[in-house]
């Protein structure tokens, strides 16, 4: 572990004692309660939500979304591609609302859903794309949803994800620890989501979509220290 390493260690551990009692949110509501702020909030991401844009091949004429969100990513992908067909899924009412009234004009379907549970069907994007939703599940959760995005994919079809990492194994594990240690605290089962941050290595990542069927997963850029990795079917 290097000096920049420890030292992110140390913040996220000592960011754990100093929360240590708020109480678990679960995923939708937690969405649901800050719409007015999100977008305002997420506007430092601005420039990943448009690189992932730039990062849709030209030539794709259906997308799937997973956790879209207010659409953040699709209004700039649909800026570029204005008549893309996408299907969009999130679990958060105020999210979705907020999403329609932006971009309900678009060849769009929406659907609120768990997109670890949602079928998507077999062979039918070009692409699909995750922005800043993955990082709060585990590895083994992680496998199946890439499963079904690698079905759910056109041959030849790419999945772009622009997600935190941890950036070493040991931070990965403080984070897994401190989110068991917090869901048996209030009684919380491992099948309810809870808005808390569990982010994967990068390496782990990458495994899990080549376990997930993907018969490639690269990194393609590090920007501002996330990483966007491409997977192919």
């Amino acid at each position: 572990m290097n000096d920049e390493d420890y030292k992110e260690y140390i913040e996220l551990k000592n960011w754990f004692a100093e929360t240590a009692d708020e109480p678990c949110e679960e995923m939708g509501s937690f969405f649901d309660r800050r719409i007015q702020d999100y977008e305002e909030h997420m506007r430092f991401w601005y420039e990943h939500y448009k690189r992932v844009a730039e990062l849709v091949p030209g030539d794709a004429e259906s997308l799937l979304d997973l956790g879209s969100g207010t659409g953040l990513e699709l209004d700039r992908i649909f800026e570029r591609r204005p008549d893309i067909s996408v299907t969009a899924i999130d679990l958060s009412d105020e999210m979705i609302s907020k999403l329609l009234s932006k971009h309900g004009h678009r060849a769009l379907n929406v659907i609120k859903d768990d997109y670890f549970r949602h079928d998507f069907g077999e062979n039918r994007f070009d692409a699909a794309v995750s922005v800043e939703s993955l990082h709060h599940f585990t590895a083994e959760k992680k496998v199946g949803l890439f499963k079904s995005i690698c079905r759910a994919l056109k041959p030849g079809g790419i999945y772009i994800e622009c997600d935190y990492i941890a950036s070493i194994p040991e931070i990965e594990e403080l984070a897994f620890a401190e989110c068991r240690r917090r869901r048996k605290r209030d009684n919380i089962p491992d099948d309810r989501y809870i808005h808390f941050d569990t982010p994967l290595t990068l390496e782990h990542e990458l495994a899990a979509m080549l376990s997930g069927g993907f018969s490639e997963a690269n990194l393609v850029e590090n920007l501002d220290g996330t990483p966007i990795i491409i997977a192919k079917k």
